[in-house]
């Protein structure tokens, strides 16, 4: 189910292996492993190609048919959503909204 997910998700995304490798920092050939079921790549990598892909590793891996994932913004609206309080008191909107701005300062690019 991998091989042939990864080569749809990269014909679809318009991206060469060479390209895919690139982005993963391992050469061409071993990407080209994965594409073709030779060898299967790890949790890194795996979570890695998830990411470039914008879907779950659980769709890579077939254990689902839901392709897309949640995007970064709408896993931290339902993360604000349940962070309310803070040390018992309730959190004010200005606060809520300062660490809302921190996080997709500190941490969009890296998820």
């Amino acid at each position: 189910m991998l091989p042939e997910r990864l080569k749809t998700l990269r014909s679809e995304a318009k991206l060469t292996q060479k390209e895919i490798a690139n982005k993963l920092n391992i050469s061409q050939k071993g990407y080209s492993y994965w594409e073709r079921g030779e060898r299967e790549p790890n949790n890194d990598s795996l979570q890695k190609l998830a990411n470039i892909f914008n879907v779950s590793t659980d769709y890579l891996l077939g254990k689902t048919d839901q392709v897309k994932k949640s995007t970064f913004d709408e896993d931290l609206e339902k993360s604000l959503e349940s962070f309310h309080a803070f040390s018992g008191k309730t959190m004010s909107e200005n606060d809520r909204e300062a660490i809302k701005q921190w996080l997709i300062d500190n941490f969009k690019d890296k998820y």
